[in-house]
């Protein structure tokens, strides 16, 4: 053995002692789950046995669930086994769309679920569906999730994928004693000019990528207009009552892939976040509803925006945004900078050093406009170019359509599902850490890792034909 000297030695118990320390003085979420069970299987680059047909379930079939059932009823190798919701007429409503969608008497035996809260319940256990497509209120995600899997199917859940960083832990940990998938639906991942930037980061056309900028910028005032069934009659209880980013997934989805963020090169670091005063919403109600109205009895508490800034493990930064109150453009940003040029979105715009050939001098100019249309020869996602008019005419200009069939397509090969459930978790633990560093004065708040460390030998996603 090699001698160790007092010094040496007296160094090394101090630093010791200090990492100790520091570790103790982390959060409970953070510290508090590094063991993984040894009959858990590590879900990054999972691939679930093949299913020649695919029989899923849908809870919610209100605007998000209602397209996803049709578009998947259109699909070949798919059978749609129950619906549920709370009001009959959505479920006989889907159904119908089912019929009208899929060639006559593929869907032979639809099991209809309507009018109490657990319906859903009863769903699993009778009707033992190999998926569950899941897009009710936020704070179901992860109750519905969880007891998905735990009857056998692989968990498909609207965004965010929870709520709280207690159930995004009951979510990874339920995924890997199940061995059951649990996707969150982040369509966006699928639009045309993130599948674009996504390529040309792959292929370096930007160089080593070093900051990112993502939003969530989308005035919906109007939904409050929703007061006893809708979105608006929950969702504005979120804005009341929590006070960050309640809705980072859109925007940061894409450029978390394009860093590969969770997957082999760098993962999430910690985060700070402040809030605007809460005014828009309190006005908006003041404004339009009576003055004994409940939107009115109301104390929005939630900043009308936030600004978030994340740093990575390798000390990226990512600036991500969200305002659903204020009378502006829709906007998801859409930025990534790299050390040879930067893409950005909202209008779709790209410099590179040198300039694009044929098009712009030098990085001083963007190519943009019409200009595009070269990159898009050159450059468009191969998946993109593929499924492109499959998807045509399904919700948000195709990108739902994309990511329904490629979830169907990786279940049929038995394939790894594009999005795995830790990256789901880890977008949407921005919302809980911004309210934590929002209340702290933007203290900065340290990410869990969900992965307990498997990140680093997770495969980066593939970019697919």
């Amino acid at each position: 053995m090699k001698k160790v000297s007092r010094r040496n030695f007296l160094k090394k118990t101090s630093l010791a002692s200090a990492a100790i320390g520091a570790a103790s003085l982390l959060p409970e979420y953070v510290r508090g789950q590094t063991e993984r069970p040894i009959t858990s299987t590590y879900m990054g680059d999972f691939a679930a046995p093949k299913l020649s047909t695919v029989r899923a379930a849908f809870i919610g079939v209100g605007a998000r669930g209602g397209d996803h059932l049709k578009f998947f009823a259109s699909l070949p190798g798919t059978e749609v086994v129950a619906i549920s919701d709370l009001y009959e007429n959505l479920v006989k409503e889907k159904e119908g769309w089912v019929r009208e969608v899929s060639e006559k008497g593929r869907h032979k035996n639809i099991k209809l679920y309507w009018g109490d809260e657990e319906k859903w319940r009863a769903m699993l256990k009778e009707v033992r569906p190999d998926v569950v497509f899941i897009a009710t209120n936020w704070n179901n995600h992860a109750p519905m999730a969880v007891e998905s899997m735990k009857q056998g199917a692989h968990a498909l859940v609207e965004v965010p994928i929870a709520v709280t960083l207690q159930e995004m832990w009951d979510i990874v940990d339920t995924s890997e004693k199940t061995q059951k998938h649990c996707m969150m639906l982040e369509n966006v991942n699928y639009s045309r000019d993130e599948l674009l930037f996504l390529n040309m980061c792959r292929q370096g056309v930007i160089g080593e990528l070093l900051h990112g900028e993502a939003a969530y910028i989308h005035e919906l005032r109007w939904q409050m207009d929703e007061i006893d069934r809708g979105t608006g009659s929950w969702r504005t209880g979120h804005y009341a009552e929590r006070n960050g980013n309640l809705y980072p997934t859109h925007g940061l989805g894409p450029v978390a892939q394009y860093m590969n963020l969770g997957r082999g090169e760098d993962t999430f670091g910690s985060l700070v976040s402040f809030s605007t005063p809460a005014m828009g919403r309190q006005a908006y109600a003041k404004k339009n509803y009576p003055e004994n109205h409940k939107w009115n009895q109301l104390d929005f508490k939630g900043g009308d925006l936030n600004t978030s800034i994340i740093k990575t493990h390798l000390g990226r930064t990512i600036l991500v945004q969200w305002d659903e109150t204020s009378p502006r453009p829709y906007s998801r940003l859409n930025l990534i900078q790299g050390t040879k040029g930067t893409l950005a979105g909202f209008p779709t715009r790209v410099a590179l050093e040198g300039g694009v050939e044929g098009l712009t001098e030098d990085h001083h100019s963007w190519v943009q406009g019409e200009q595009l249309q070269v990159v898009y020869e050159k450059y468009d996602h191969p998946l993109y170019k593929r499924l492109n008019q499959t998807a045509k005419g399904s919700g948000h200009g195709g990108m739902d359509g994309i990511m329904v069939y490629r979830i169907v397509e990786c279940l049929q090969n038995g394939l790894p599902l594009d999005q795995n459930v830790y990256e789901g978790c880890l977008w949407s633990a921005v919302a809980p850490l911004s309210e934590r560093s929002v209340a702290s004065g933007g203290y900065p708040q340290p990410f869990p890792d969900f992965t307990r460390g498997n990140w680093k030998n997770t495969q980066p996603l593939k970019i697919i034909s």
